[in-house]
């Protein structure tokens, strides 16, 4: 049988690394096409590439991503950016035919405010984290364009919103990353430099639910393979279906776990003036575990496998 023609657009991220090494190791015929080679904010180079490769499928992983201090320091980047992306993506792949289209969004798609944990039903029901809203609203306008897309057209596009997520090929800068890469960061170059302290951004009372990458690749698999029926009724009355660990922390308790990890034997120091952003932010997992799937990656041995990843970017 002949395997689906597949487009992941951008590869070389955390999220696209990981789902193209499973599909790699399913023999599925996959095309990934550099930054530079073309521009996925140019809408007629999009739509040419689309039109001449003629994918059966397309997975979107490229996407403008970052922590809060990104989020709410380059909110035109954010929204701007996110919007012309997914809109090449989607609509172009609509226009070229593609038969089947994976979208990913974001936990921060949900209200600031909301009952925990959140559901998929809980979308638009209320105002979003300013932090991250423009990030956010792009997310959701993806998500309604698969869905109005589908309903229009009968397409089979399907949106997963993972929540946070970490691993090898993060990003680690300090100001534009998430917070565990930044973390992971922080203590390295504290332990290096013997400092006896280091700071951490918020009061560490606010709690997250993180997943490793590989996870999320399996489910992203996971719901890819399954029957278009199938998916259909375990989206019905919604527009897209949860990706979460199942479990929360919070951010003083996952500091102190990445400070065991890297080995950092300072103080932490928690700079409240800086902002937590969502005091709770939980994901339900309800939809997705009836596919069966479960997260298999523990946060110690997630953590321990970034945490090695990094040091072999820092020699």
């Amino acid at each position: 049988m002949k395997k689906e023609k597949i487009f992941i657009a951008g590869h070389k991220g955390m999220v696209g690394s990981s789902v193209l090494r499973i599909f790699k190791k399913r023999n599925y015929n996959i095309t990934t096409l550099d930054k530079k080679k073309i521009n996925l904010l140019d809408q007629s180079k999009v739509y040419k590439f689309l039109k001449e490769k003629k994918f059966d499928s397309v997975i979107i992983c490229a996407a403008r991503a970052g922590g809060i201090f990104a989020n709410n320091k380059y909110r035109t980047n954010f929204i701007y950016e996110n919007l012309q992306i997914q809109n090449n993506l989607i609509y172009g792949s609509h226009l070229n035919n593609v038969k089947k289209l994976i979208f990913l969004g974001s936990s921060c798609i949900y209200p600031k405010v909301t009952k925990q944990p959140m559901a998929e039903e809980d979308l638009l029901s209320g105002y979003l984290e300013p932090t991250n809203e423009p990030y956010a609203i792009a997310k959701i306008a993806g998500i309604k364009l698969c869905e109005s897309i589908n309903i229009q057209f009968n397409r089979d596009y399907r949106c997963l919103m993972p929540t946070n997520l970490y691993g090898v090929n993060d990003n680690f800068d300090l100001k534009n990353s998430h917070v565990i890469p930044a973390l992971i960061r922080k203590f390295h170059e504290a332990k290096i430099k013997n400092k006896k302290k280091t700071l951490v951004w918020g009061t560490g009372k606010v709690y997250r639910d993180f997943l490793y990458v590989d996870d999320l690749a399996d489910a992203i698999f996971k719901i890819y393979k399954l029957p278009k029926n199938q998916y259909k009724k375990l989206i019905k009355n919604v527009s897209h279906v949860n990706v979460g660990s199942g479990k929360q922390i919070s951010i003083k308790d996952i500091a102190t776990k990445i400070k065991d990890v890297v080995g950092f034997k300072g103080k932490i120091e928690f700079d409240k003036n800086k902002p937590d952003g969502m005091k709770l932010k939980m994901l339900s997992n309800r939809r997705i575990f009836k596919t069966g799937w479960r997260p298999k990656f523990s946060l110690k041995l997630g953590l321990n496998l970034a945490y090695n990843h990094y040091k072999t970017l820092t020699k």
